[in-house]
C-alpha cells in the first residue's frame, strides 16, 4: 500500500465544504500539566458525526464507480466508521450496512442508524464484525469500506496531518491514538513529508495493545482472547501487518499504551479544564501525554479523535477517573460495635472536610469478631493526600483501614 501527500492533498480538496476544518487549540492546563512544551490539541471530537472517520469514509465511497455504488457498501465498525461510512453513503445516495459489534455504544448505534444505514450486529469487537462483514461481501456482492486497510481512506485520515502543520509550522511531536492504524498512518504521511524532522507518537489501549507489540517485536497476544476497555473505538485484537509494514514502521518514531485508569482521568481532566467532552479513544493521547516520558519537543500537537461517548458511561468514567485522582474515596473501616463509634469516625471526616456521599454498615461480615462492626464510606475528597490524611485520622479515632 502506497499513499502520498498528494493523494493527500486531492482528498483534502474533496473534502473542502464536506468536513469541517476542526481547530487547533491550545491547551494551557495540559500545558502547565507536561511542562516544558507548548500543547495543542487536534478537535477533532467536534468533527460532523463526532470523529475523524467521515474524512477517510468520504474520500473513499467519493472514488467508487457507478456499478459499485448500485451494489451498496458494507462496513465493520464499533460506532465512528459507521457513522462516517453511513453519512457519507446518505450524501451520495448508496445503501449502506453496517456490522457493529454488541455492546457498541447506544450514542453511536442510534446516529448510524439515523444517517439511513442498516445495522447489523455481530461478535463482541470490531474483529468480530470484520469477519461477518466480509460474509455479507460473499452473499450480497457488497463493496466492503475498510475502515483502516484502504488508500483512500488512509488519504482522507491524512488531511487531519494537513490542518495540523497549517496550523503548527514549527510543530515538533504529534501523537494519534491508533486502533487499525489508518488515522496514524495518513497524519504520519503528511507531516512527515511537510517536516521529516517532526515526531509522531501513537497510542493504544493497554487492553489492546497489537500495534505496541508488534512495533517493539514483542510476542501477539491470542487474538481469541476477550477485549474490555472503555476505548472502543481502538480495540483491535490482531494487529494489521499491512498497516505496519507500509506506514508505521516506517513513519512512526514510538509507540505506548495506556490503562483504562489514566483513560478514564483524561477524560475527566478534559471535561474538567478544556471543557470538552472526550470517548475512550479521544482520550488516549491524552493520557499518553500525562502519564508516559514521551520525547516531545517544544510544541506537540494531540489528536483527539472522537467524542462519541455514550451518556451512561459518562458517569462511571468519570467516578473512575475521580477515584484514581483522588477526588472520590471508598473507604471500610473497621470499629468496635458500641454507641458512638460511628460518630467518632464521621467527626474526623468532617475535621478534615471531606463530603460523605454514602455510608453502609455491615455486622455480619465474616472477618469481623463478635463486637465489631464493618462502616464502608463514599467520600468527596480534594486529592490523594487528602485521602491519607483522612486514613491516618479515622485510625487515630478507632478504625482499622481495610
Amino acid at each position: 500500500m502506497k499513499v502520498t501527500l498528494e493523494d493527500i492533498q486531492k482528498a483534502a480538496a474533496l473534502l473542502k465544504g464536506v468536513i469541517r476544518p476542526t481547530e487547533v487549540d491550545k491547551s494551557h492546563s495540559a500545558s502547565a500539566k507536561v511542562q516544558g512544551t507548548e500543547v495543542f490539541f487536534k478537535l477533532e471530537n467536534t468533527q460532523f458525526t463526532g470523529s475523524f472517520k467521515l474524512r477517510g469514509a468520504y474520500n473513499k465511497i467519493h472514488a467508487l464507480t457507478d456499478d459499485e455504488k448500485k451494489r451498496g457498501v458494507v462496513a465493520s465498525s464499533a460506532g465512528n466508521h459507521a457513522q462516517g461510512v453511513a453519512f457519507s453513503a446518505q450524501k451520495a445516495g448508496v445503501k449502506s450496512t453496517i456490522v457493529m459489534p454488541v455492546g457498541a455504544p447506544l450514542i453511536k448505534v442510534e446516529a448510524t442508524r439515523g444517517y439511513g444505514a442498516n445495522v447489523v450486529f455481530h461478535g463482541e469487537v470490531v474483529d468480530d464484525a470484520h469477519v461477518y462483514a466480509r460474509e455479507l461481501v460473499e452473499k450480497y456482492g457488497y463493496v466492503f469500506v475498510h475502515p483502516f486497510e484502504d488508500e483512500k481512506v488512509i488519504a482522507g485520515q491524512g488531511t487531519i496531518g494537513l490542518e495540523v502543520m497549517q496550523a503548527i509550522p514549527d510543530l515538533d511531536s504529534v501523537i494519534v491514538p491508533i486502533g487499525g492504524g489508518g488515522l496514524i498512518s495518513g497524519i504520519a504521511t503528511a507531516v512527515k513529508a511537510i517536516n521529516p524532522k517532526c515526531r509522531v507518537i501513537g497510542v493504544q489501549s493497554a487492553a489492546a495493545d497489537g500495534m505496541v507489540r508488534l512495533y517493539k517485536h514483542e510476542e501477539l497476544l491470542d487474538p481469541n482472547r476477550r477485549v474490555s476497555t472503555i476505548a472502543d473505538g481502538i480495540a483491535i485484537k490482531k494487529p494489521s501487518q499491512i498497516m505496519y509494514d507500509s506506514f508505521i514502521s516506517k513513519l512512526v518514531d514510538e509507540v505506548v499504551s495506556v490503562t483504562d485508569d489514566e483513560i478514564a482521568e483524561a477524560i475527566v481532566f478534559c471535561l474538567e479544564r478544556s471543557k470538552t467532552v472526550l470517548e475512550g479513544a479521544g482520550a488516549a493521547g491524552v493520557a499518553a501525554l500525562m502519564n508516559r516520558p514521551l520525547n516531545l519537543g517544544k510544541k506537540t500537537c494531540v489528536v483527539l479523535c472522537g467524542g462519541n461517548i455514550d451518556l451512561n458511561m459518562i458517569a462511571k468514567v468519570i467516578e473512575k477517573g475521580q477515584i484514581s485522582k483522588g477526588r472520590l474515596c471508598m473507604l471500610s473501616v473497621v470499629v468496635a460495635d458500641l454507641p458512638g463509634s460511628l460518630n467518632r469516625l464521621t467527626q474526623a471526616i468532617a475535621d478534615l472536610r471531606a463530603n460523605v456521599l454514602e455510608v453502609h454498615h455491615d455486622r455480619i461480615n465474616q472477618g469481623l469478631f463478635l463486637r465489631e462492626t464493618r462502616i464502608d464510606f463514599v467520600l468527596e475528597t480534594t486529592g490523594l493526600a487528602h485521602v491519607d490524611e483522612i486514613k491516618k485520622a479515622l485510625t487515630q479515632a478507632g478504625g482499622r483501614i481495610l
